[in-house]
């Protein structure tokens, strides 16, 4: 059965006529192309297709788009505006803490719900807060000190 699925996506509202148990994150990555959502293991355990939906972060693989119907819903694609990268991009890269880039759209969509929460959290909130993410590079050190660094920036610390 197809279904007319309402939502705003990064800013804009957006819907899409689809069978309303397609799973979110292939609707968008096949529908709206916004591929920054990876595919890793398909079972929510790795934490690649994290989206924020509702100012939560959710594990796009595990949820039908009827899910996000009414909703808000922000990719790594929406992050950025006006061509600025946001502090957590920013500070992911001046860190170094990517390396093959994989799981780093998941990292940094996690890493933002986490910020929403609490905007200045110590190493170890951010290790739990984390801790569902898997970065097979093992760039763990970076990631954390990335999340610290770009939560001082937006809580209007020191830019990144």
């Amino acid at each position: 059965m197809i279904e007319t699925i309402q939502f705003e996506i990064n800013g804009s509202p957006t819907q899409l006529s689809l069978d309303p148990n397609t799973i979110l994150m292939w609707a968008l990555r096949n529908e709206l192309s916004l591929t920054g959502t990876k595919f890793g293991c398909g079972l929510g355990f790795c934490g690649s297709c994290t989206v924020i939906l509702d100012n939560e972060p959710v594990r796009s693989c595990m949820i039908p788009l009827s899910d996000a119907k009414g909703k808000k819903l922000i990719t790594i694609e929406g992050l950025s505006k006006n061509g600025s990268l946001h502090p957590i991009q920013k500070a992911f890269m001046k860190n170094d803490a990517l390396q093959c880039g994989y799981c780093t759209p998941g990292m940094i969509m996690n890493a933002y719900g986490l910020l929403l929460k609490n905007p200045e959290p110590s190493r170890q909130e951010v290790i739990d807060g984390m801790e569902d993410n898997l970065c097979r590079c093992g760039t763990y050190g970076r990631i954390i000190e990335s999340i610290q660094m770009a939560g001082k920036e937006m809580k209007g610390g020191v830019a990144v």
